[in-house]
């Protein structure tokens, strides 16, 4: 398994990555999720992408986005055939080291209400809700998370 920065010829990994991990929530929400829409060429180009590699494919991403006072993980998908090996929790704890390494001591994130199965998960990763809000014509959920370097 590596971890790196994505680059321009992991564009089509990625999307397929990302319809596999988010068109099973379209019908749940009544339109295609929130990262089924990003530009990831232009994510990529301003290196906000990192993928894991796995015997030469990639088999998940990260998108980590620098806020004003904390880093936003804007995006987190795996392959289907690579869930259940650990991967994804890698990858948090990937998140988690680059928002220290990049000198914040706190994560946030957002997802859409209807996906309860992520709400769970990242409340057992020790994330808290914030919130709840319409943004963007979405109805998401807020989440934060505190990293320290005892954590």
């Amino acid at each position: 398994m590596a971890l790196r920065a994505a680059t321009a010829q992991d564009l089509p990994a990625i999307q397929e990555i990302v319809e596999h991990a988010y068109s099973p929530y379209i019908e749940r929400m009544g339109r295609p999720p929130g990262p089924m829409l990003d530009d990831y060429v232009k994510r990529i180009e301003r290196e906000q992408v990192s993928v894991v590699e796995v015997d030469g494919r990639v088999g998940g991403l990260l998108v980590l986005i620098d806020q004003a006072d904390h880093l936003l993980l804007d995006n987190i998908a795996m392959h289907p055939d690579f869930q259940g090996r650990g991967l994804g929790r890698q990858l948090m704890n990937f998140a988690e080291a680059e928002a220290l390494r990049r000198g914040f001591g706190e994560l946030s994130l957002y997802t859409h209400e209807s996906m309860t199965e992520n709400i769970a998960l990242y409340g057992k990763l020790g994330w808290e809700e914030t919130g709840r809000a319409l943004q963007a014509g979405f109805q998401r959920v807020f989440m934060r998370k505190v990293v320290s370097h005892d954590t």
